[in-house]
C-alpha cells in the first residue's frame, strides 16, 4: 500500500485538512473555520491538532507526516511562522508547537508553495520544470518552481508578487506601500471597482447586475464573475480590466525569472477566459524583447481549492523521504 501524508492548509477563514496518496489524490477530508480574529497562537494551533486527529482516526497507521500550509511568511526553515498578520503569529515556532502534541514528522510552508507544488506535480504544471503560479484571491500570492524544486528565497519569503509597485504613487495598499500589483488585479480591486461605479451613480451598472446583487455593498468577486459569465457588460469589462493588469504584472515577472509557464489560481481564475484572454494579450504587448523570445504559457489552475491540502501533504512527505 502506498504511503500516506496529511495536508492542511490553513487561510484567514477556514482550516482546511486531507489525507492524501502519493497520486495527489484526497481519500478524506474535514475542515474546521479559523478562530475569529485570536489573539493567541495557541487557539489556531489547538484547531490544527484537532483536523489533524480527525484525520488520523482511520489512517493512523499509513499515514508518515504532516504537512502545512500557512497564509504568512514562513522562514527557510520550514518550522517558523514569521508573519501572518491574520493568524496573530509572529515569529512563531508553529512546527514545534505541533510536533510536541502529533507524533510524526511536521513540515511547514507557506501555502502558496504548497499550492503551486501540487499544480507542478499533478495540475496545470506537470512537464514543466520552471513554473510560476499567481494566485487572485481577496490579493495576489504567490509561489516558484524552478528546476523542479520549490524556490523559496533566502530567507523563505519568496513569491510576494502582490506587492510589487506597479503604480508609483497609486492606490495605497494594506502593506502600507502605494501603487501595490495586487490593488490593481486581484479579487479586492475587482469589487472595488465595480462598487464605486454603482455608488456613483454611473449608467454603466446594469440592471441586470442590480436586479443579481440587490446593494453594493452586497457584490462579491463570484457574483461578478456570475453576471459575466452570463454576459453583463459590466461585469466583463471589469474582469478584462483586472486581467490586463495581470497581463503586465507577469510580463514583469517573465522578464525576471522567464518560467515556461504561468499558473492563475485562486478564486477570481474562476472566470476561465473572460480574465486569462485580456491577460494573454497584454502580456504579449509588454513582454521585453517579444518577438524574439519563446512566450511562456498562461494557463488557469487544475486542482481549485484543494491545491494548498494537496501540495503541503506531498511536500511532507518528500521531507520524510529525503529525510
Amino acid at each position: 500500500m502506498t504511503e500516506l501524508a496529511v495536508g492542511v492548509d490553513i487561510g484567514g477563514t477556514k482550516v482546511a485538512g486531507g489525507v492524501v496518496n502519493a497520486a495527489g489524490e484526497v481519500i478524506a477530508r474535514t475542515r474546521r473555520d479559523t478562530p475569529h480574529r485570536s489573539t493567541s497562537p495557541d487557539v489556531v494551533e489547538d484547531t490544527i491538532v484537532s483536523v489533524v486527529e480527525e484525520l488520523l482516526a482511520d489512517h493512523a497507521d499509513r499515514v508518515v507526516a504532516v504537512g502545512i500550509g500557512a497564509a504568512g511568511f514562513v522562514a527557510a526553515d520550514r518550522a517558523t511562522v514569521v508573519f501572518a498578520p491574520h493568524l496573530s503569529w509572529r515569529h512563531e515556532p508553529l512546527r514545534d508547537a505541533l510536533a510536541s502534541r502529533l507524533a510524526l514528522p511536521i513540515f511547514v510552508d507557506n501555502d502558496a508553495n504548497a499550492a503551486i507544488w501540487a499544480e507542478y506535480r499533478f495540475g496545470a504544471g506537470r512537464g514543466e520544470s520552471h513554473l510560476v503560479m499567481v494566485n487572485l484571491g481577496t490579493g495576489i500570492g504567490g509561489g516558484l518552481v524552478l528546476g523542479g524544486q520549490v524556490f523559496r528565497g533566502r530567507h523563505g519569503i519568496a513569491g510576494e508578487f502582490g506587492h510589487m509597485q506597479v503604480v508609483p504613487n497609486g492606490i495605497r495598499c494594506e502593506c502600507g506601500n502605494k501603487g501595490c500589483w495586487e490593488q490593481y488585479a486581484s479579487g479586492n480591486a475587482l469589487v472595488r471597482e465595480a462598487r464605486a461605479l454603482w455608488e456613483s451613480g454611473s449608467p454603466t451598472v446594469t440592471d441586470d447586475l442590480r436586479s443579481m446583487v440587490g446593494r453594493p455593498e452586497d457584490l462579491t468577486g463570484p457574483l461578478i464573475t456570475e453576471a459575466a459569465r452570463r454576459g453583463d457588460r459590466l461585469a466583463r469589462e471589469l474582469l478584462g480590466e483586472i486581467g490586463t493588469w495581470l497581463g503586465i504584472g507577469i510580463a514583469d515577472l517573465a522578464a525576471a525569472l522567464d518560467p515556461g509557464t504561468f499558473v492563475i489560481g485562486g478564486g477570481v481564475s474562476a472566470a476561465g477566459d473572460l480574465l486569462l484572454e485580456p491577460a494573454r494579450a497584454a502580456f504579449r504587448a509588454q513582454l521585453t524583447g517579444r518577438g524574439y523570445r519563446p512566450e511562456a504559457r498562461i494557463v488557469a489552475a487544475q486542482l481549485g481549492n484543494e491545491a494548498g491540502v494537496v501540495g503541503a501533504a506531498d511536500l511532507a512527505r518528500a521531507g520524510v523521504t529525503a529525510s
